[in-house]
């Protein structure tokens, strides 16, 4: 356990297994100079960094060999403050930032890249670990929605209490491979949405029979589809002792 209360966290990336010290970020950003802010900041010793040259600098391991939202949700994990910005592309250079001031970033945990969409799987897994950090959670394992790793989304713990997350986002009309980006998907965003909410649903069970003495929870981004899938289940689910808990596009985290 470090000095701030949390244990490293350790997570596998490109097949190689690492562990990371709250400390260990601090110590090896101490005297390095924040690069230009471009999208999402991590506050780092009092000074705002981009989060995948915090990341780097902190690891080791060449920013070419992760995306931003790993950089982000592993630091998040560690309970650095995270704060998202979206431009367009016509917008002026970025500033430097360097000490909190009132131009900085404000901390938000609806990190979109741009062009991109709030209610992803990978950015309502950002935002769910960013907000359980900044209320204390320990953040034990974070799973790479990007990779479509196995296992459960995210594992937290605090004040004795274990909870595993099931993760769910809500399904875009067109598909993000650039690819096909004028492309619409046959299946409707709607029906998509009821096969994932299934999806989930299963998951958050399994949970419960592997992991009786854990909270079986199922994050998901708030929309009305959801929410009458919900009212349609709530009563089983709260039989089974799974519970719901809401992202909104702002990145608060509504529970029961």
């Amino acid at each position: 356990m470090n000095s701030q209360g949390r244990a490293p966290i350790r997570f596998t990336l490109n097949g190689q297994r690492y562990e990371l010290a709250r400390e260990d970020v601090e110590a090896r950003l101490t005297d390095v100079p924040p690069d230009v802010i471009r999208k999402h900041a991590v506050r780092i010793n009092e000074t705002w960094y981009p989060a995948v040259q915090a990341f780097e600098a902190a690891t080791g391991i060449p920013r070419s060999e992760f995306i931003s939202h790993t950089a982000r949700r592993h630091l998040a994990a560690l309970g650095f403050e995270i704060a998202g910005n979206v431009e367009s592309r016509t917008t002026a250079p970025p500033l430097r930032v360097a000490t909190p001031a009132p131009t900085a970033p404000r901390p938000t945990a609806a990190l979109v890249e741009v062009g991109g969409e709030w209610h992803t799987e990978a950015n309502v897994q950002a935002a769910l670990v960013t907000a359980l950090a900044g209320e204390g959670w320990r953040i034990l394992s974070v799973a790479n929605t990007a990779t479509k790793e196995r296992g459960i989304d995210v594992i937290a713990a605090r004040d004795g209490r274990t909870v595993g997350v099931e993760v769910k986002g809500f399904p875009s009309r067109n598909y993000a491979d650039p690819a096909r980006a004028g492309e619409a998907k046959r299946t409707s965003p709607s029906t998509q949405a009821g096969h994932w909410y299934s999806q989930a649903v299963l998951a958050a069970m399994r949970l419960r029979g592997k992991e009786p003495e854990w909270g079986s929870v199922i994050a998901l981004p708030d929309f009305p589809r959801y929410r009458d899938l919900h009212a349609e289940t709530a009563g089983s689910l709260a039989a089974a002792k799974i519970e719901i808990w809401w992202v909104d596009q702002a990145g608060t985290v509504h529970r029961p």
